[in-house]
């Protein structure tokens, strides 16, 4: 799958908090800013954060078990990377709304999950598929 970058701007309440949080925790580049926002290079893709005054609340829908917010963004990592991500979230004490696990076990679309949310109450999830060609997938593997 060679595709294109995606681009997507998100709402923040304070660039400060939202530097630490992508740039030293998460360890996305930072690439352009102004006063009101900054560009990040989230795992190879375009991330605008711009400053608001408030955010909206987060509803949520239940997914094999899991309590998903509705309005969330991420991206699908290699496994290897996955976990290196979910040690050094833990490390740096970050809190998962929804803990590292295996979702939808034996069934196709199988993949490793977890859920945090940015300290502006923007979540996002990580997933890994041992094999990339199940990302898609809509029938059981053989």
């Amino acid at each position: 799958m060679n595709n294109p970058p995606f681009h997507l701007a998100i709402p923040v309440l304070n660039l400060a908090a939202t530097r630490v949080f992508y740039g030293d925790i998460l360890g996305c580049k930072e690439g352009r800013s102004a006063e009101r926002w900054i560009d990040w290079n989230f795992f190879g893709h375009q991330l605008s954060t711009h400053i608001v005054e408030e955010t909206a609340s987060i509803s949520t829908n239940t997914v094999d078990g899991d309590s998903v917010p509705t309005r969330h963004f991420g991206c699908i990592l290699p496994p290897k990377e996955w976990q290196g991500l979910v040690n050094r979230l833990h490390k740096n004490g970050v809190t998962f709304r929804i803990a590292p696990r295996t979702r939808f076990a034996g069934q196709a679309g199988e993949q490793s999950t977890f859920f945090i949310d940015d300290p502006s109450g923007n979540s996002i999830e990580f997933k890994a598929f041992a094999d990339m060609a199940y990302v898609f997938r809509r029938d059981a593997p053989e």
